[in-house]
């Protein structure tokens, strides 16, 4: 889908961008903006797009994103308690790449960091002792000042830059371009609509009347914008659901996968195994070995 590009609010005073949120749910549109985004889910969980990528993030998550990758943090609707406001909390930062100064990336001894950006272009979730280490530096970031704020972005860069511990988040980096806001209202409507109502049966002609065109305009809109047909997004919000109900174990897969909107066992597991490589035995058992499995 065709991202809305997003303005960074940086301080003057700064160069680059520290937040800490507590906030009730994640409800931001697909965006994107030039700064690379180190994004730290202390609590909460939910679905994730990033690109081309539709996956599950919870608590402890670690990510960074490069320039220009689109992506959105949806939290799942039944964790949604709007008189609290602590359902969700995280650390982001914001950073463009020479925003400690356009030489930086010319020295010697920094020749990792021209890497680590190309790397970050198709998104990087880390894991190991490496997202221990962000963690503990991202809590500092927020109450450090004046030239500890610098100190602790190059101790960051550092652990990015040298760490193997991560996984790809996209395929390949892709080509988005910008859209108008009502290519952006329209296709956040779809996306709220479907994460709300992935466990029914989800129309071509219901859907088509969220995003207020045709069922062929639909169709060929929506392929135009994600490069997948409206039934393929569908059925990875399902799966990226039946992932989380295998990882929580609370219910056999005979019983979880009519939660997530299947309508018999057989289509779920020839679409599970479709999207993820693997059964949903499989999966289980690879989460339970200490190794998160992603799908694109």
């Amino acid at each position: 889908m065709k991202p809305h590009f997003l303005k960074v609010a940086v301080k003057p005073q700064n160069s680059f961008s520290i937040r800490h949120d507590i906030l009730p749910t994640f409800r931001g549109i697909w965006h994107y903006h030039p700064e690379l985004e180190l994004h730290y889910v202390i609590k909460g969980e939910g679905v994730r797009f990033i690109g081309d990528n539709i996956s599950n993030f919870s608590a402890g998550e670690v990510t960074l994103l490069g320039e220009n990758l689109p992506h959105c943090w949806r939290c799942k609707e039944e964790y949604f308690v709007p008189e609290s406001d602590l359902n969700v909390e995280v650390i982001v930062i914001h950073f463009l790449p020479d925003c400690l100064g356009r030489y930086l990336l010319n020295l010697p001894e920094a020749y990792l960091l021209p890497k680590l950006f190309e790397k970050a272009k198709s998104g990087m979730s880390f894991t190991g002792k490496a997202r221990t280490e962000l963690t503990k530096l991202m809590h500092q970031a927020v109450e450090a000042t004046n030239i500890d704020r610098i100190i602790v972005l190059l101790s960051i860069l550092k652990v990015l830059a040298e760490t193997d511990e991560f996984d790809n988040i996209t395929l390949s980096p892709s080509d988005f371009h910008q859209s108008n806001e009502s290519d952006t209202i329209r296709l956040n409507k779809v996306c709220s609509y479907t994460l709300a109502n992935y466990k029914k049966e989800i129309g071509l002609q219901e859907i088509a009347a969220i995003g207020n065109l045709s069922v062929t305009s639909f169709c060929r809109y929506f392929k135009l914008m994600t490069k997948k047909t409206y039934s393929d997004f569908l059925t990875e919000i399902r799966i990226s659901h039946a992932c989380r109900f295998l990882i929580e174990d609370k219910m056999p897969t005979e019983v979880l996968c009519f939660e997530c909107g299947f309508n018999n066992v057989s289509n779920f597991y020839r679409h599970f195994k479709k999207v993820t490589n693997m059964t949903p035995l499989e999966y289980k058992r690879k989460y339970l070995k200490g190794q998160p499995a992603e799908f694109k």
